[in-house]
């Protein structure tokens, strides 16, 4: 039980370094480099495609170094992210999307906006999710209907 305790937590160390690196030395040069190009109306929207190809890249690499327990190890990656997320992922904001929340039960016209925003943190967690699941080791022989060798 240690032992594992142990490789999640390196899991978790390994995976703040790289959304660290793959945010500051990757994202935001290309996020100003696209800005040129594409134009202020595009900036949100480059920026959120970005931030996914962020996570799913950290979800790959937690997922390659903890190949047994892949899926817990980017949950509480996940959870951790949500609750302490260093302005390294702008998009995700999980106490404000719970005030939004409690204001759409309150007023009908915040609706549209908790929509959208639950769309957007479930795009997020999910690109997080599928790097991790993209990481998992392959079956070394395909699946078969015969269960056993047919001489």
């Amino acid at each position: 039980m240690r032992h594992r305790l142990l490789i999640t937590a390196r899991s978790i160390l390994l995976g703040w370094t790289m959304l660290y690196v793959v945010t500051k030395l990757v994202e935001r040069p290309m996020l100003s480099w696209a800005a040129a190009l594409l134009g202020a109306s595009w900036l949100p929207t480059a920026q959120l495609a970005l931030a996914c190809v962020a996570l799913a890249a950290t979800g790959w690499i937690l997922g390659r170094w903890d190949r047994l327990g892949a899926v817990p190890a980017v949950l509480v990656f996940a959870v951790m992210l949500a609750v302490w997320n260093f302005g390294l992922v702008p998009a995700i904001k999980v106490a404000w999307l719970f005030r939004l929340m409690v204001d759409a039960f309150g007023d009908a016209r915040y609706l549209e906006s908790l929509i959208a925003a639950a769309a957007t943190h479930a795009l997020l967690f999910g690109s997080l999710i599928a790097g991790a699941m993209l990481s998992r080791p392959r079956r070394t022989t395909p699946a078969s209907l015969m269960s056993g060798d047919l001489r």
